[in-house]
């Protein structure tokens, strides 16, 4: 399976700022992830790094000049803006950022820029005096309202010592906005409901009971999920993942928080994805001072928590969303996950074999086994990401069908 980029023209327009380099990097990534990368810079930029640079990494030419002899004869701004998909600026200073506002036609990049139909992404990055100017935001604000789409910049310690907002934003955040971009928005009017990670029950407070659920397969699927249109709130135990962007996080700790804040969301929610690894047991009895090894019992008394995917199967006909949820086991996959789709009364299971390394706690690929009323689909062994984006396909599907 490729990747969201595959196959993309994206065109990476590149000016003069020190934070030139950082986007070689950029380019690097997007050809791993099989984009076609074509990079235009300013002359500016071309002081700051060098050409070569960019044409050694896209594998492309670098376009630097508007009447350049090299291809002149197909008007490069015309044909860079007709192949592009989608036109990242960045990064962005303040001399372009106004160029860009007024409508100039002067260089290579501000043509292509006015020629282009494809989605503009700008990210702005300079001093953090010359970002808070007035004639910069109104700029900003003019930019918006031709449809560009601006990427504010991050705040922290620049190149010229000081603090504050323009630094360049990191890849993983311009990532996921090209991404959101590109992405059909098939789920836009979605109020979507997930659970991720595991919870944990305290004995005592040094000592809890878990599982070894990372959050990974939940937190991929909410941000797939934003990307595609939908409203996401991601209820949340604790992990170690960065929150996806654009989603609505509630934390958790315990199966009775998980709970609560499950029946509190679900009754908004058009679908429901129970990914979270919610623990089975809890201890019977907790202690409010940590247990010392000499003084403790050799067994362990514990309850059950409360089944949150039965309540809310109990719950859905009547609230009209569409239930999903995850069986991760270890032997009798199908058999497994059968009983399941049926005691928790499930619109769609999926099943994951947590027995491999490749797919089990923590990793960062995924080979699930979907199963509804109409019968089994098996997906390849994917990233977590992509498995997710599969099984919203196969909601999408379901959806379309109610």
């Amino acid at each position: 399976m490729h990747t969201t980029f595959a196959g993309k023209r994206i065109v990476v327009g590149v000016t003069g700022s020190i934070a030139a380099f950082k986007v070689a990097g950029w380019v690097s990534n997007l050809t791993k992830e099989e984009a076609r990368v074509a990079v235009i810079m300013t002359d500016s930029a071309c002081r700051f790094i060098a050409p070569l640079t960019f044409a050694a990494i896209s594998g492309e030419r670098v376009h630097t000049g508007l009447f350049a002899e090299e291809g002149a004869e197909a008007i490069p701004h015309i044909q860079l803006a007709r192949e592009a998909d989608l036109l990242l600026i960045a990064p962005a200073t303040a001399h372009t950022i106004a160029r860009l506002a007024h409508g100039l036609a002067d260089d290579l990049l501000a043509c292509t820029a006015l020629a282009t139909r494809a989605k503009v992404l700008v990210c702005p990055a300079m001093n953090s005096q010359m970002y808070r100017h007035p004639a910069v935001q109104e700029n900003i604000e003019k930019l918006k309202g031709y449809g560009y789409q601006v990427l504010a910049p991050e705040d922290g310690r620049m190149a010229c010592k000081e603090e504050g907002p323009g630094r360049l934003p990191e890849w993983e955040s311009v990532r996921e906005v090209m991404l959101q971009i590109l992405t059909d928005p098939d789920l836009a009017g979605e109020k979507i409901l997930i659970t991720a990670g595991p919870t944990r029950e305290p004995l005592d407070p040094a000592r809890f009971l878990s599982n070894r659920s990372s959050g990974k397969m939940g937190y991929s699927l909410a941000r797939t999920a934003r990307r595609r249109g939908a409203e996401v709130t991601l209820i949340s135990g604790p992990t170690a993942l960065p929150m996806p962007p654009g989603v609505l996080c509630v934390r958790v700790e315990t199966a009775h928080e998980m709970y609560e804040a499950v029946l509190a969301h679900c009754q908004q929610a058009s679908v429901i994805i129970k990914a979270a690894a919610v623990s089975d047991f809890r201890p019977a009895m907790q202690f409010a001072d940590k247990v010392k090894k000499e003084q403790a019992e050799l067994r362990l008394p514990l309850e059950q928590t409360t089944d949150i995917l039965k309540e809310l199967g109990r719950l859905k006909k009547k609230a009209g969303f569409l239930l999903v949820g995850f069986a991760a086991e270890s032997k009798n996959h199908a058999a497994e996950g059968e009983k399941k789709l049926k005691n928790k009364n499930l619109d769609l299971i999926a099943i994951n074999d947590i027995g491999s390394a490749h797919t089990g706690f923590a990793a960062d690929t995924n080979q699930v086994t979907l199963l509804d009323k109409d019968g089994v689909s098996q997906l390849p062994l994917v990233t977590k990401e992509q498995t997710a984006d599969l099984i919203w396909d196969h909601v999408v599907t379901m959806r379309g069908n109610r």
